[in-house]
C-alpha cells in the first residue's frame, strides 16, 4: 500500500527522499510528503495527489536537512488531502505509516481527553500523539516507542524521527514489510529494497514484530518481546537506476511488450534447453505422494492459480483446492497431513496471502511460493521458492508478473506429472518443448497491437463487457475482465462459457461486447456453440482463436483476433496478451490513468 523511505545521511536528504518516493509511487499515489530535521526542529511539506505536486511545493518552498522521512499514501482512513497526508507530526515527533491501526478511535478518544488536538482524520496521527504524550511525560525516544508499540492493534510499518535527535530514527513493523539499508556512515529505511537500491546494496529485513533503533553507525533490532536480535544483512541484486518507460507511453505498455523476454528468462531457469527436463529446487516433500495441493492467492495471482489447478489436476493428477487468500483462513478448512500449500504473489508482501501462509504453516503444510521478489516476506517464510523473473513491475495492473507466474506454474505441473508417472519422459519433454516456444509465439501475438487498438475504440463505448472461456481459458477470461475493470473503469465479468445460459445471457444485446477466448482444443466446439447463442441474441462478439478456429466462425463475429496454433497446454500464456492489450488501449481511449488507476495500489499490505 503506502511507501516509506527514511534517511540518516551525511548531506541534503531531500533529493534522495524524492528519488526514493519516485521508486515507491507504485505503492501509493493519493498524496505524498516528507519531513526533515532542521536545527533540531521538524519541517514538513505535504501535497495531495501525485508526487509531482509535492515536488512543485518543494521547489517553491524548499527545506533541507540530512535526516528525513518520506511517504506516498494510499488512503485508508480519511480522504486524500493535504491534512491527511503523511508524515503526521507534533512539535516533538514525525511519523510515516503503512498499514491500519484498528484501535485508533479508542486511542484518539483517550488522547483527546488528555488534551491533544487532532488535525487529520487518519489513524496514523494517533501514533504521533501517543509518542508525544510519552515524551512529554519524560520518556526517552526509545522508551516512548517501547511504550507505544504494544498499544497499537493492527498492521503497521513505521519510520519515526524525533525533534532534536539528529542521529536517530526508529523503524517498526507488524504485518507490513520494512527494510533497513546499511551505508557508509549513513543508514536508511524503506518499504522495500527497490526504494533503497540507489542508496545501498546492503539490506536487512525486519521480521514480524521487530523494531529497530537506527543511528548512522548501525541498527539495534529488537523483537516484539524487547530482546535484542540479529537480522542478516543481504546484498540486493536490484539496480539503483530509476526505472523508466523508455519509448513507451506507459509502464503497463512497456511491461506487456517485455513479456517474451521475461517469460523466456523464467522458463530458461527451469527448463534444460537440450534435454527439455524440468529442474525444480530441492523439495522437502515427494511430489509423487503429495495428497493435495492448496493454492492461495489474491487478484490476478489467484487467476494464475486457477490455471494451475487445471494443469495440476488434468496433467499431474493431483487434487487441488484453490481459494482467495482473504477468505481462505477464515473457513478453517481441514488440511491433509503432508499437504502442500502453494502461494502466488507478485510482491511477496500481500497481507492476506502472508496471513494464509502462516495459517497453513500452523496446519503442518509444506509451503511453496511463486514470487517475483526473492527477498520478500512470503519468500523468506517459504520452504521452497519458485521465482518469477519478471523484474520490477511498476504498472499497478499486473501483466508480465502474471505470465511469468503461469510459466513457473506450468513447469511445476510438468515436474509433478513426471514425478507421479502421469506422463512419461517423452510426454514431459513434449510439454516442456511447447513452453520453450512460448516467447516467440508471444512476439507474434504482440503484432496484433494495432488491430486491438481499433477494437478497443468500440469496447470503450460499452458500459458492460462479458468475457467467456472454457477450461484454462475460463480463468483467463476472469483475468481479462479484471484488467478492463482495473484500468478503464468499465464493468466487466468473466464467465465459464457453459454458465452463460445460467444467467449472464440475460445481459446480452447489441451494446454488450462479448470477448470469447477459444483455443482450438477439445472444448472448442462447445465454446463455439455458446458463441452462436450470443450472436443469435445480437451480441457483439470479439473472437480470439487460432486460424482454424476463426475460420469456423466465418464472418459472424464483430471482430476476430487470430492467435498462433499451439499446444492447448500453453495457450493461457498467449491468450493473456490480447486481453492485456485490449484493456490497455481501452483505458487510453477513455483517458484514464493507466499506470496508477484510481483507488488501487500495487502491493496490498493491509487486510
Amino acid at each position: 500500500m503506502c511507501g516509506i523511505i527514511g534517511i540518516l545521511g551525511s548531506d541534503d536528504a531531500v533529493p534522495r527522499l524524492i528519488e526514493g518516493l519516485k521508486r515507491l509511487e507504485y505503492r501509493g499515489y493519493d498524496s505524498a510528503g516528507i519531513a526533515t530535521l532542521v536545527n533540531g526542529s521538524i519541517h514538513r511539506r505535504r501535497a495531495q495527489g501525485k508526487l509531482a505536486n509535492l515536488a512543485a511545493i518543494l521547489e517553491k518552498d524548499p527545506i533541507d536537512g540530512d535526516v528525513g522521512i518520506g511517504h506516498t499514501r494510499w488512503a485508508t482512513h480519511g480522504v486524500p488531502n493535504e491534512s491527511n497526508a503523511h508524515p503526521h507530526a507534533t512539535a516533538r515527533v514525525a511519523v510515516v505509516h503503512n498499514g491500519i491501526i484498528e484501535n485508533f478511535q479508542e486511542l484518539r478518544a483517550e488522547l483527546a481527553a488528555a488534551g491533544h488536538n487532532f488535525e487529520s482524520d487518519t489513524d496514523t496521527e494517533a501514533i504521533a500523539a501517543l509518542l508525544t504524550q510519552h515524551l512529554d511525560a519524560g520518556a526517552t525516544p526509545r522508551e516512548a516507542v517501547e511504550q507505544t508499540l504494544p498499544r497499537l492493534q493492527g498492521a503497521f510499518a513505521l519510520a519515526i524521527v524525533f525533534a532534536g535527535e539528529h542521529d536517530l530514527m526508529v523503524g517498526a513493523r507488524r504485518g507490513s514489510p520494512l527494510a533497513i539499508g546499511y551505508g557508509d556512515g549513513e543508514m536508511f529505511i524503506g518499504s522495500d529494497a527497490l526504494a533503497l537500491a540507489p542508496l545501498t546494496k546492503r539490506i536487512s529485513y525486519l521480521d514480524e514484530g521487530d523494531w529497530a533503533v537506527i543511528t548512522r553507525t548501525g541498527a539495534q533490532v529488537f523483537d516484539e518481546a524487547g530482546a535484542e536480535v540479529d537480522r542478516p544483512i543481504r546484498e540486493t541484486e536490484l539496480s539503483g537506476a530509476l526505472i523508466g518507460k523508455g519509448n513507451y507511453d506507459h509502464f503497463m505498455q512497456k511491461e506487456i511488450f517485455e513479456q517474451p523476454a521475461v517469460v523466456g528468462d523464467t522458463l530458461q531457469s527451469f527448463i534444460n534447453a537440450t534435454t527439455r527436463e524440468i529442474s525444480l529446487p530441492d523439495l522437502p516433500f515427494d511430489l509423487a505422494t503429495v495428497p493435495r495441493i492448496t493454492i492461495v492467492a489474491c487478484g490476478t495471482a489467484c487467476y494464475a492459480g486457477w490455471v494451475a489447478k487445471y494443469w495440476l489436476e488434468k496433467v499431474a493428477r493431483i487434487p487441488v483446492e484453490i481459494d482467495i487468500a482473504s477468505e481462505f483462513r477464515y473457513r478453517e478448512a481441514p488440511m491433509p497431513e503432508g499437504g502442500v500449500a502453494l502461494f502466488v504473489s507478485q510482491s511477496g508482501e500481500t497481507a492476506d496471502t502472508l496471513a494464509a501462509l502462516r495459517h497453513c504453516r500452523d496446519q503442518g503444510q509444506y509451503i511453496v511460493s511463486v514470487v517475483n521478489v526473492g527477498e520478500s516476506s512470503i519468500a523468506r517464510e517459504s520452504d521452497v521458492v519458485l521465482p518469477t523473473l519478471a523484474g520490477p513491475e511498476i504498472g499497478v495492473a499486473s501483466t508480465k508478473a502474471f505470465t511469468t507466474q503461469l510459466a513457473v506454474l506450468a513447469c511445476f505441473a510438468i515436474a509433478a506429472a513426471r514425478a507421479r508417472g502421469a506422463v512419461d519422459d517423452a510426454g514431459a519433454a513434449a510439454l516442456a518443448g511447447g513452453l520453450t516456444e512460448v516467447p516467440s509465439r508471444m512476439t507474434e501475438v504482440l503484432n496484433h497491437d494495432e488491430a486491438l487498438r481499433d477494437i478497443a475504440r468500440e469496447v470503450a463505448k460499452a458500459r458492460d463487457v462479458l468475457y467467456l472461456g472454457r477450461g484454462t481459458a475460463f480463468p483467463i477470461a476472469m483475468e481479462g475482465a479484471l484488467k478492463l475493470k482495473e484500468i478503464s473503469y468499465i464493468h466487466a465479468e468473466g464467465y465459464a462459457a457453459g454458465e452463460m445460459k445460467h444467467g449472464p445471457i440475460a445481459l446480452i444485446d447489441e451494446a454488450v461486447p462479448v470477448i470469447v477466448l477459444a483455443p482450438n482444443d477439445e472444448l472448442f466446439d462447445k465454446t463455439l456453440s455458446n458463441v452462436e447463442e450470443v450472436i443469435a441474441r445480437g451480441g457483439k462478439v470479439i473472437f480470439m482463436s487460432d486460424r482454424a478456429g476463426v475460420a469456423k466462425l466465418a464472418d459472424k463475429a464483430f471482430a476476430a483476433v487470430e492467435m498462433p496454433s499451439v499446444d492447448p497446454f500453453v495457450a493461457p500464456l498467449l491468450y493473456a496478451i490480447p486481453i492485456q492489450l485490449l484493456a490497455y488501449h481501452t483505458a487510453v481511449v477513455k483517458g484514464t490513468d493507466v499506470d496508477q488507476p484510481r483507488n488501487l495500489a500495487k502491493s496490498v499490505t493491509v487486510e
